[in-house]
């Protein structure tokens, strides 16, 4: 049902684009003025609208991943080099959750932990809404920043990383075995705010996965059994994760591709001293306008990555 809700909002869509194209090429047949002319000008801004809407509907088209059309669960963990990193992480969740709102999507935070002077360690949090997980598949990596810090009485330049984790919020219906002797379970006080009943009680929860060493947390639901709950729901989907990541490695050495996964290889680089700059590596793209990824603006990167994720697809 799921799915045939969204069919039926995508025919709608398409039928709407077609529409409004045709009208507009209506319209324009009509215009005899010049440049300033008021129809004209009218139809220049309502082709801008029609172009960034297709540009949305084009998007959509390149979701052809099994959990591309699920939610998403992302985690931020600041790298080495303490203050600076968990600054940066603090940066790179404030992009997330601008982004997240101008795209529309439900954002929950399930587990946070401060840092010691400025920023967060780290910081985990559903997306709920449409594509939300085929969007953010291309975020997952190490992301790289260079700026004068405004921790260094010297201001001098620094170089800070941090990793993004992304994992698909699984449905019911795809099995994850886990099994009870696998998982070692702790209990212990939630930190920072969240009310006196959580930081006097027990209630957050630890799971670790022995087999894999996969360890998730949730503190943010008032009590242990909501908290384990969506602890559970945390592993299962970082299992699933770690699932399609050896899928992807075995794809690439069948294809013959030399696939290096560590923590110095950074997907993207934001720079803002010398210069403002933002790249991604895979792709190339990159833009001059920093300020603005920063303050969500990263559909650019999310569609060249998906686009060359299609191409390859195509020529292998």
């Amino acid at each position: 049902m799921r799915r045939l809700r969204e069919l039926q909002d995508d025919l709608s869509m398409w039928r709407d684009l077609s529409e409004r194209s045709a009208m507009l090429m209506d319209l324009a047949a009509e215009v005899t003025g010049g440049q300033n002319d008021p129809l004209r000008l009218e139809l220049a801004a309502e082709a801008a609208a029609l172009a960034a809407d297709l540009g949305v509907a084009e998007a959509a088209l390149l979701m052809s991943g099994e959990y591309d059309g699920f939610d998403a669960i992302l985690a931020i963990h600041a790298g080495a080099g303490g203050t600076e990193s968990q600054d940066w992480a603090l940066m790179l969740e404030r992009l997330y959750l601008r982004w997240a709102d101008k795209h529309h999507l439900k954002v929950a935070v399930v587990d946070r932990m401060p840092g010691e002077e400025a920023g967060i360690k780290s910081v985990t949090f559903t997306l709920s809404g449409r594509n939300a997980y085929g969007l953010l598949k291309s975020e997952r990596g190490v992301h790289r920043l260079v700026r004068i810090s405004p921790f260094d009485a010297s201001a001098r330049r620094h170089t800070s990383f941090a990793l993004v984790e992304l994992s698909p919020a699984i449905e019911d219906d795809v099995t994850i075995e886990i099994k009870d002797d696998d998982l070692r379970v702790d209990v212990f006080r939630a930190s920072g705010a969240g009310g006196q009943h959580v930081n006097k009680t027990s209630s957050a929860v630890r799971m670790t996965h022995l087999p894999t060493g996969v360890v998730v947390s949730c503190q943010n639901e008032r009590s242990q059994a909501q908290n384990r709950d969506t602890a559970m729901k945390l592993l299962r989907a970082r299992l699933l994760e770690l699932r399609l990541e050896e899928r992807e490695v075995e794809q690439a050495r069948l294809k013959g591709q030399h696939v290096e996964a560590g923590w110095g290889n950074q997907i993207r680089s934001y720079v803002l001293q010398p210069y403002q700059m933002v790249k991604d590596h895979r792709t190339s793209f990159e833009v001059g306008n920093a300020q603005g990824v920063l303050d969500g603006d990263i559909d650019g990167f999310i569609d060249a990555y998906l686009r060359q994720q299609i191409g390859e697809t195509a020529g292998g």
